[in-house]
């Protein structure tokens, strides 16, 4: 699964978990407020001031290491 823009923060929460610590990281702090389920990730940096790309990338990379682990298992 690719994570983009225009999904909600909910929907990669709901199938990644342990995606949290890294829009911590970015600066959404909020992502268990209503917002996060009627927001998405692009809406979200852009009322944060945040860089959506740079956050895209850290989230799809994490699944993507995660993915390679699995696989080695």
């Amino acid at each position: 699964m690719t994570i983009t823009k225009d999904m909600y923060i909910a929907e990669v929460l709901n199938d990644h978990r342990d995606t949290v610590p890294i829009f911590f990281r970015n600066g959404l702090h909020c992502i268990g407020c209503v917002m996060a389920s009627g927001e998405t990730i692009e809406e979200a940096c852009l009322v944060h001031g945040l860089n959506c790309d740079q956050l895209l990338t850290e989230l799809n990379d994490f699944i993507a290491d995660q993915a390679d682990v699995q696989a080695e298992a």
